[in-house]
């Protein structure tokens, strides 16, 4: 049994399926997800698509919806018995699953760790109790639960695999033209689009205004409606060209990204393209976060360089105005520049050496021997 209930987890799940069905080819998976772990031929009994919330104010909204979801992955666990449950990130979630696993004496492997480093350190003691083991994406994970004696391996991330696997064949000519191309990266959920697009449109129409020729590329993810970022977008005087999941193209193109924070941000790293990371929260959720979370950086490009290598604009930074500015400071930038991707080089390497998929199938057999 899987369970990946955010668009980047069922991505890496598929990824993590086929190389556990390539080591044993008579694997059967069922479970939680999408698209991706669909066509990796997974029995995906409830799509994630509705349930994936960015915030607490957001997470309520969806109690119900979820609580429905959860009491069907106890069924499935009580009623099938898997010879393994895999969990991918979303631990509010998945937690609980664990624990009626544990109950059941179905082993645990959890896959792409809660950011227990980050915010609720008190998790791990939960996550000792419940999973079998870890098997994490970063180097620095790897050191924390050794510290609290929980089993784990460094797997490297997944995105050295599915970058390099899953990157266009061949350009499409309408990512050509001319003047400076400004990729607009504002997420993998509906409500981020929401919330972040309509202020990267007005920063594409102050650059428009200032630089000449400059035009603007938004890669729609698979997990956001087309139509939401139209909406959004008509009327505005900046020349904007939507693609249906093109990122990797927009990333090899693009002079600077303005991204969401979160796993887009490594995506850009290994790309090797400069960028921006801006953000927004629901009041009450920033205002929470601001409490509970420990971390100096929020975008994951820097918390893996250990240093602030990108600028990052958060809430009310995030204006139209200050993320402009800071655009135009680093398109004219041609050193600076340089020395950002030099750096983001070097992010790309801490993340490890390409086969995490296969390194974390690995583990998953030998629990599977195990059991």
């Amino acid at each position: 049994m899987i369970i990946a209930g955010e668009a980047s987890g069922d991505l890496h799940g598929a990824h993590l399926v086929r190389a556990m069905r390539g080591l044993n080819p008579d694997l059967e998976f069922f479970g939680i997800g999408g698209d991706s772990l669909r066509r990796a031929g997974v029995d995906v009994r409830v799509d994630n698509s509705q349930m994936a919330v960015v915030g607490i104010s957001e997470a309520i909204s969806k109690i119900n919806l979820l609580y429905r979801v959860l009491r069907l992955a106890k069924q499935d666990l009580k009623k099938i018995r898997p010879a393994l449950l895999i969990l991918i990130d979303f631990p509010d979630f998945n937690l609980r699953v664990a624990a009626a696993a544990k109950k059941l004496g179905v082993p645990v492997m959890y896959y792409i760790s809660p950011q227990v480093w980050a915010w609720r350190t008190a998790r791990v003691k939960k996550i000792k109790k419940l999973v079998d083991h870890m098997v994490v994406i970063f180097p620095f994970e790897a050191d924390f639960y050794r510290e609290w004696n929980v089993p784990v391996t460094f797997a490297g991330h997944p995105l050295l695999d599915s970058m390099r696997l899953e990157g266009s064949q061949e350009k499409s000519e309408e990512l050509g033209g001319e003047g400076v191309l400004i990729g607009l990266l504002p997420g993998s959920r509906n409500e981020e689009v929401s919330r972040l697009l309509p202020t990267m449109v007005g920063v594409a129409e102050i650059l428009s205004e200032r630089i000449d020729a400059i035009r603007f590329a938004i890669p729609v993810a698979s997990s956001v409606s087309e139509r939401v970022v139209e909406t959004i977008v008509q009327g505005s005087t900046a020349r904007f060209l939507i693609v249906s999941e093109r990122l990797r193209d927009v990333l090899d193109e693009a002079k600077l990204v303005i991204t969401a924070s979160g796993t887009v941000t490594l995506e850009a790293a290994i790309a090797g393209t400069p960028m921006i990371v801006v953000y927004k929260l629901s009041p009450f959720s920033y205002w929470l976060a601001k409490r509970m979370v420990r971390v100096k950086h929020i975008g994951l490009a820097n918390l893996v360089a250990e240093k602030p290598v990108v600028p990052e604009l958060i809430q009310h930074e995030a204006s139209a105005e200050q993320i402009a500015e800071q655009a135009i400071k680093m398109i004219k930038d041609e050193r600076g520049l340089a020395q950002i991707r030099l750096e983001l080089r070097g992010v790309a390497e801490r993340l490890g050496a390409p086969g995490a998929s296969k390194r974390a199938a690995e583990v998953a057999l030998s629990l599977l021997s195990n059991n």
